[in-house]
């Protein structure tokens, strides 16, 4: 029976305060059982000791919290942290902690699995499962949180959805998570400290420019030209590139956010001066910053790394034309945990 039960955390702080009306106590309980579950996290009713052991009672008869665990943490050598965390379904996502001297920044999953099918991610060799809730998103940066406070002794100072999925497939869950962690009733970080980076989806990078969201766009571009990257993302197809411009003229236009680029050098795939020369004219449309990767591999080698002198060549060019750019170590790369490796490898 204990699958009918809802999820508490699905109810709204209004429904809550409504519930307790509707069995005879006073609205203000719904706000303190509120307050447990977001701003201090409560993994179960016991916790929540300023309510009584009747109406704690009266909670787990109706509701469940559909909590996160945990399941395995590993540690890089370089410090960074990889969760693999456990859902109530026993599925499971990863999440990572990624620490450098100045901050600490959460990388958060949005999907069991991914919907698109970037050919250089493992992620993206995972069928997508399901969307995650907005408290299993929620959840995941409490515990990366907890863990920085914990191993470098400071707050979380940024988050990026870069992990697992395409957060734009999975936008309204996402977004209420956002207001979630950005709300003064969950966890009060600020929205400039939250980049959401998408594959490139038109229609939903304009409805995030619409909605007005104040957080910070990264697009993982890895090629400026349609025949490369519909080979390397095949997705591309349906989102071509002048459809992805147009999206992020519109973001600018709406926002005056600038727009970051994920670039992955590959060598045979995209390492030509008439590559990098495609990349500098793609951003030319809009204001942009450049981060190129290091490539991090997924097993089967179909994929390699290009030559420093090739990054060196992208970086040289782009510096001539004006152009933003940082060349950016990939982190944890030991435990898997790096850009594109997240494919619930933690057990094995």
């Amino acid at each position: 029976m204990e699958n009918k039960k809802k999820d508490i955390r699905a109810l709204t702080k209004k429904q809550l305060q409504e519930f307790f009306v509707a069995n005879g106590d006073k609205s203000f309980r719904g706000s303190q059982v509120y307050e447990w579950l977001w701003s201090k996290g409560a993994h179960t009713f016991e916790e929540m000791t300023n309510i009584s052991k009747q109406t704690r009672a009266m909670l787990a008869e109706n509701f469940v919290i559909n909590h996160i665990r945990v399941d395995q943490m590993q540690r890089s050598s370089d410090g960074t942290i990889k969760n693999a965390v456990k859902l109530h379904d026993n599925l499971t996502v990863e999440s990572v902690l990624i620490p450098t001297p100045k901050r600490t920044t959460a990388c958060v999953s949005s999907q069991v699995g991914c919907s698109l099918d970037c050919q250089f991610c493992a992620t993206a060799r995972l069928k997508r499962m399901r969307n995650l809730n907005p408290d299993e998103i929620y959840d995941q940066v409490v515990a990366i949180d907890n863990e920085s406070r914990l191993y470098f002794d400071r707050p979380l100072s940024n988050i990026v959805f870069m992990g697992m999925g395409e957060p734009l497939m999975n936008y309204n869950n996402v977004m209420k998570a956002v207001e979630k962690i950005t709300s003064d009733e969950g966890l009060g970080m600020s929205a400039k400290r939250i980049t959401i980076s998408t594959s490139g989806v038109p229609k939903m990078i304009k409805k995030l420019a619409d909605d007005e969201a104040k957080i910070k766009l990264a697009v993982s571009l890895h090629a400026a030209t349609d025949e490369v990257r519909t080979r390397i993302m095949p997705f591309n197809e349906t989102f071509p590139l002048e459809d992805l411009r147009e999206a992020l003229e519109y973001w600018y236009a709406k926002t005056k956010s600038r727009i970051t680029y994920e670039y992955i050098v590959w060598k045979d795939v995209n390492d030509t001066r008439k590559d990098a020369m495609a990349l500098v004219r793609f951003c030319k449309y809009v204001p942009c910053k450049v981060n190129l990767i290091e490539y991090n591999p997924i097993d089967d080698g179909e994929f390699q790394q290009a030559s420093s002198q090739a990054t060196d060549m992208y970086q040289n060019l782009l510096e001539q034309n004006g152009i933003t750019v940082t060349v950016r170590r990939s982190r944890g790369k030991d435990i898997d945990a790096a850009c594109g490796q997240l494919a619930n490898k933690s057990a094995s």
